[in-house]
């Protein structure tokens, strides 16, 4: 048992705040990740969706393995992320071009 001195007397086992335990805290990379993988997903559809659709699927990956507290918008940028690859495949398929064209 160890006894600590705090104002000079002895009172049985006090713990500082240095040896308290502590929660493990989310890394708040993670609610970026999140919200990177969103607005990347969104932009994706309208313009370079062969590279953001991608980034927005591994982003919003990371961020659900690394615990954000945004699930919500980690899961639109992996829906996001897929309807841009699905978008390209469409492209792809009909017109034989990578890209949004108009006229």
């Amino acid at each position: 048992m160890t006894t600590l001195t705090t104002t000079g007397t002895t009172t049985g086992t006090t713990t500082t705040p240095a040896q308290r335990p502590t929660a493990p805290r989310r890394a708040p990379q993670a609610d970026g990740m999140a919200v990177a993988s969103f607005v990347l997903g969104l932009v994706g559809t309208l313009v370079l969706n062969i590279v953001l659709g991608p980034c927005a699927l591994v982003l919003g990956t990371l961020a659900l393995t690394r615990g954000t507290t945004r699930r919500g918008r980690a899961l639109l940028g992996l829906t996001l992320g897929a309807a841009d690859l699905l978008l390209l495949a469409a492209l792809t398929a009909t017109d034989g071009t990578i890209s949004w064209h108009l006229g």
